[in-house]
């Protein structure tokens, strides 16, 4: 078997398509170009902030996991304790998985490339054959893990990548108007926190902690065993990059279609005028045929890494026995009210993502403490707290309304820095790490290893 390969250009752009693809989704598309129009003037900074944290951040989760050579969400969170790991890896699963981000993925591409086209007496019976056929497709094209990067990589990411550059071409040469528009009040007071803050709803630093262990597994599938660690982060670095120029054509787009509609209530509305203004009734067409197959490459990720990881985790049950089930959930609840399930999804989120980025701070600077689980279960203490909080905050008006909870969060928003922002963790993050580290530090060698 061969151990040392060397990665060929063709190769590399095939393995960053892959990673592309399974976590380039609607709301990449969607949220940069309302940014743009709430931007306006701003939209430059506005843009450099989306993508610090929704392209820098979910770079970073993958280099996590090539620096600790971790092979699945549990071994990278395992030095905090192996209670821990489980239950993260089983929380964020659920999450960006069958409960929440891969039915969202069949829900939207219903509702923007086929619901415009049928009576409304037929959307309920539309929606469940047309996921029904979306999920089929989806299990048939990923029952054999190997040609992942076959599938999504070659074929199907670059028509969407296609589809994607006809649109940038016809607005570019064809502008809609100038880049002078008064930004929103928000957007023109702090353009470059907003544009973070409009990335970090994206989320894709949990997912990209999730489907890392695919992207690895494609890497050895190709061949690259005593080197996929550095393929892989070569990869991403490449598909991170296009992530970056997309979004940024993205947002100017949006800032520019103020000239000719007014602000949206949200991308998808925005997006979906302005390919109408430039393709007319054809537009609806290939909006949806480009936001399906966005979508569908990002279904086809989130079910390989959860059957992936949970086979990983109980291995009595198989990768294909996991693969039906979470195609069989995911179907399930895209037919049983995804707005209820969206709602209660967003909480989660909020506690995830900052154990998440906590965890990729970890990873990346671990060889430092020597991998200590002092500095890990240190730091994700610290970061809980202000998570939780951040989950009460954003929690369904039943339960963030109490009195109890009022009380708590006004406290917690007055004093922590940034918690008003929703980033009230980053403070209590750093200051765990600190401590964490200079305490390991200091401790004799003798000591840490009779502490590990």
């Amino acid at each position: 078997m061969e151990t040392t390969k060397k990665v060929s250009w063709k190769q590399l752009f095939v393995l960053s398509s892959l990673i592309f693809g399974m976590f380039f989704g609607s709301g990449n598309l969607i949220f940069p170009v309302h940014l743009g129009q709430m931007a306006g003037g701003h939209w430059f900074v506005s843009a450099l902030g989306f993508a610090i944290s929704g392209a820098l951040f979910p770079l970073l989760a993958i280099l996590a996991v090539v620096v600790t050579k971790s092979d699945g969400l549990y071994d990278l969170a395992r030095p905090v304790g192996k209670t821990y790991a489980a239950l993260f890896l089983i929380l964020a699963h659920l999450t960006i998985g069958p409960f929440f981000g891969t039915p969202r993925t069949a829900a939207t591409a219903f509702e923007i490339g086929l619901k415009p086209f049928l009576a409304e007496k037929n959307w309920g019976l539309g929606m469940l054959l047309f996921s029904a056929a979306f999920f089929g497709l989806a299990y048939f094209l990923t029952i054999h893990q190997h040609k992942l990067v076959t599938y999504i990589g070659k074929y199907l990411n670059t028509i969407f990548l296609v589809l994607l550059a006809v649109i940038f071409l016809i607005a570019f040469f064809h502008p809609m108007g100038n880049l002078t528009h008064s930004a929103t009040a928000n957007y023109a007071q702090h353009p470059l926190t907003n544009g973070v803050l409009e990335g970090y709803n994206t989320v894709d630093a949990v997912a990209l902690l999730a489907l890392s262990v695919t992207f690895v597994h494609a890497v050895k599938a190709m061949g690259f065993h005593k080197n996929e660690a550095r393929v892989t982060a070569q990869a991403g670095i490449f598909s991170v990059l296009l992530e970056v120029l997309i979004y940024f054509g993205l947002v100017l787009v949006g800032a520019m279609s103020l000239n000719r509609f007014d602000l949206s209530d949200n991308g998808g509305t925005a997006l979906a005028q302005i390919v109408h203004y430039y393709l007319s009734d054809f537009g609806s067409v290939f909006l949806g045929v480009l936001v399906t197959l966005g979508v569908f490459t990002t279904a086809m990720g989130l079910l390989v890494s959860f059957a992936q990881d949970f086979h990983k985790l109980f291995p009595k049950v198989n990768y294909k026995t996991w693969l039906r089930i979470t195609t069989v959930v995911s179907f399930v609840v895209a037919n049983a009210g995804l707005d209820r399930i969206i709602q209660w999804s967003l909480p989660v989120l909020m506690l995830l993502y900052p154990l998440s980025l906590a965890l990729i701070l970890l990873s990346l600077t671990a060889r430092h403490f020597d991998n200590h689980p002092f500095v890990y279960q240190l730091t994700i203490g610290f970061t809980l707290l202000p998570a939780v909080l951040d989950m009460l905050a954003n929690a369904p008006e039943m339960i963030a309304t109490q009195p109890a909870v009022q009380s708590v969060l006004s406290l917690y928003h007055h004093y922590l820095p940034f918690a008003s922002l929703g980033l009230g963790w980053i403070v209590p993050t750093l200051v765990g790490f600190a401590v964490g580290f200079l305490y390991v530090k200091a401790m004799p060698l003798a000591a840490l290893e009779t502490n590990k």
